[in-house]
């Protein structure tokens, strides 16, 4: 049975909170591993609510310096604080976070009792964290300061060896771990079984892209072909095209592109602009071009 790797939205609405919901932010759990992308305000109240592990987040990615993305990190950062975090926390972002934390703790007399490691994100492709189940690159967005997505991804997992070989061809513990990695075994007698024969594939790894704030660009299409879930943002709908270049955002419609030229196994859109009283509109929108679209809604849970 392959591990948890699911999404859970926190925050969907563009530049300011309203009464129904929160601005960007959400929860990624890929095994063990529990990353936070995007921390607007509001969002540990989000995490409450949700009854989501708020102690597991160790890694906690920010797109970019705009207000709705990460405003709700400094408090985050303080309730930590004084629910006694003794945890590193890694903070990964575009340059100027670091500054923005460190003068308010700073002016309010806070010394945390846990370590704040801050990595600056500079460039699409950057392999921003790593272990020997996942790993999270950074993907380089088009937007009025700097910004980037996030590329989540698996490791493909080692083989599985079917347990009535062990015994059938007794197969000594010393050789399981060889055979995890793919290499025949040697019977007593001589023989040679194949891989093939004694284990099973491993599940397909999964990936998550987290396109952030961007205008419509296929700069970063290679980078997340054929990955599982895509989300992408759609501030506005196509009538509003002009303004979304303007203010380099995309509308839905563009956000279907992206995900058809990347042969996205799923599109998921996010972060409306608040002057649209009906969110299904986008929906609609982004089906018309990539059918396999769904909107970003607090509180939903997506299986990737």
């Amino acid at each position: 049975m392959s591990e948890s790797f699911r999404l859970t939205i926190l925050g969907c609405t563009a530049a300011t909170p309203t009464s129904t919901s929160h601005t960007s932010s959400q929860w990624l759990q890929a095994g063990n591993n529990h990353f936070l992308l995007d921390c607007a305000e509001g969002t540990q109240m989000q995490i409450r609510k949700m009854k989501l592990p708020l102690m597991k987040i160790n890694h906690i990615f920010i797109s970019h310096l705009h207000g709705d993305h990460y405003l709700g990190l400094p408090g985050l950062i303080f309730s930590y604080h004084l629910l006694g975090r003794t945890k590193d926390l890694h903070v990964y972002s575009p340059k100027g976070l670091k500054e923005v934390i460190d003068i308010q703790h700073e002016i309010a007399n806070v010394k945390t009792r846990f370590n704040i490691i801050f990595h600056e994100v500079n460039y699409g492709g950057q392999k921003l964290f790593e272990n020997n189940s996942v790993e999270v690159e950074a993907i380089k967005m088009e937007h009025s300061i700097p910004c980037f997505g996030f590329l989540i991804k698996e490791k493909t997992k080692e083989r599985n060896i079917i347990k009535a070989c062990i015994d059938k061809y007794k197969i000594g513990i010393d050789k399981i771990a060889d055979i995890k990695k793919g290499a025949d075994f040697l019977c007593d007698d001589g023989t040679l079984i194949p891989n093939s024969e004694i284990t099973k594939e491993p599940p397909k790894p999964r990936s998550y892209a987290f396109c952030s704030d961007t205008l419509y660009t296929e700069s970063f299409i290679n980078q997340v072909k054929n990955v599982d879930l895509l989300y992408h943002e759609a501030t506005f709908l196509q009538d509003k095209a002009n303004i979304a270049k303007e203010k380099t955002h995309a509308t839905a419609m563009e956000a279907a592109k992206v995900a058809k030229k990347a042969n996205a196994g799923q599109l998921l859109i996010g972060h409306y602009s608040a002057r649209y009283d009906d969110i299904n509109e986008f929906l609609n929108e982004a089906k018309s071009f990539f059918q396999n679209t769904i909107l970003a809604k607090e509180g939903i849970t997506i299986d990737i």
